[in-house]
């Protein structure tokens, strides 16, 4: 589990192709001080699988779901991203309850002087989006502003700008996000109680 409080801002050292797959290494000098094989650590909210570490950088492979569902199939050397090591079980819940289970990617579409950021997002995510509510934009534990059909605003202070990628982003990047878990089992266990509400109440999907 993970809470969305960022520790380092790492960079995307190599990418190797592999089959329905890909291999990234990390360069992260904090994550990487006491991490060992089998570790999950979130990369840009995605949360991975640990196969390597050598020196300060470490090494993961992203199937071809989470390549397909989230920004890491974009991934390429020299790019910086959020890192955040799972949360330990005496560890402070800085932010919201995070799987590092991605939903799906939204759209950097503006910020004002003031930190107010606009991003778009998926039309079947609408539902779990509210305002003031929690939601994770590439491993940021972050509070909805606001929601306009199919956009929705967060604010920024300096230091979240200063210290994760997203004080670095441009008009038409690509995020990842994670609405928040507990909607998605509220609308489970309701939708039985709900005909007609579209709601799949059998097999789950499969996220990133």
């Amino acid at each position: 589990m993970f809470t969305g409080i960022v520790e380092e801002l790492g960079e995307i050292a190599r990418v190797e192709p592999l089959s329905d797959a890909a291999r990234l290494t990390v360069r992260g000098p904090l994550v990487t001080s006491d991490a060992r094989h089998g570790d999950s650590i979130a990369v840009n909210g995605v949360c991975l699988t640990v196969v390597e570490v050598s020196g300060d950088e470490f090494t993961v492979d992203v199937v071809h779901e989470t390549l397909k569902r989230s920004s890491l199939g974009r991934a390429e050397a020299g790019r910086q991203v959020n890192l955040e090591r799972a949360m330990p079980a005496n560890g402070r819940f800085g932010g919201h309850v995070m799987q590092g289970h991605v939903d799906g990617t939204a759209t950097f579409l503006s910020r004002d002087p003031d930190g107010l950021t606009h991003f778009a997002f998926p039309a079947p995510l609408g539902r779990y989006i509210v305002e003031k509510g929690s939601i994770a934009v590439d491993g940021v534990s972050l509070t909805v502003a606001g929601v306009a059909k199919e956009e929705f605003s967060i604010a920024l202070i300096p230091t979240t700008l200063e210290l994760t990628t997203l004080g670095r982003t441009e008009p038409g990047d690509v995020v990842n996000i994670e609405v928040d878990v507990l909607a998605k089992y509220v609308e489970k266990l309701a939708a039985v109680h709900l005909p007609g509400t579209g709601v799949d109440n059998g097999k789950g999907k499969e996220d990133a």
